[in-house]
């Protein structure tokens, strides 16, 4: 089983049901173990048009998934619970599921990049990241998630 940390999100619709949605479908998935999950917080949007606040968590989870399988899940569960294609980038979204973290794997390939090649640089990520795992080391940058929120303005 790999652990893994993943980030929710959402900015439209009923965001509180989105996010609890999210985190039920994954637990009963089959593939996913939801080991514990973050104290969800209201952010500002990044990026993309003017937009809805949005509501951000991290899950840990555990699976046995390999990455590309996982984001291929992660992908049908976010259509399922209603997350339409768009082309415009950071739009407005029923629900984001983002890889983070798993294990201390670093992948890179056209479709997928782990660890999140943003995450470092993004608050509402590293603060839910850093209650879950603060002494957790960054794989590329060899930095603890509390030390990477404690960088980031």
């Amino acid at each position: 089983m790999a652990r893994v940390f993943l980030g929710l999100g959402t900015n439209d619709g009923d965001r509180l049901a989105n996010i609890s949605n999210a985190a039920q479908t994954l637990a009963v998935s089959g593939t996913i173990r939801l080991v514990q999950m973050a104290t969800i917080t209201e952010t500002k949007p990044v990026g993309g048009p003017p937009q809805a606040d949005f509501l951000n968590t991290v899950l840990e989870i555990d699976t046995s998934l390999a990455p590309q399988e996982l984001l291929e899940s992660l992908k049908q569960f976010e259509r399922h619970l209603g997350r339409v294609p768009s082309s415009q980038r950071w739009g407005p979204r029923v629900i984001d599921l983002d890889i983070l973290l798993y294990d201390d794997r670093i992948v890179t390939e056209p479709q997928l990049v782990i660890p999140h090649p943003q995450m470092h640089h993004r608050r509402f990520v590293l603060e839910p990241l850093a209650q879950l795992a603060p002494a957790l080391v960054h794989p590329v940058l060899k930095r603890t998630i509390q030390e990477l929120l404690d960088a980031c303005r």
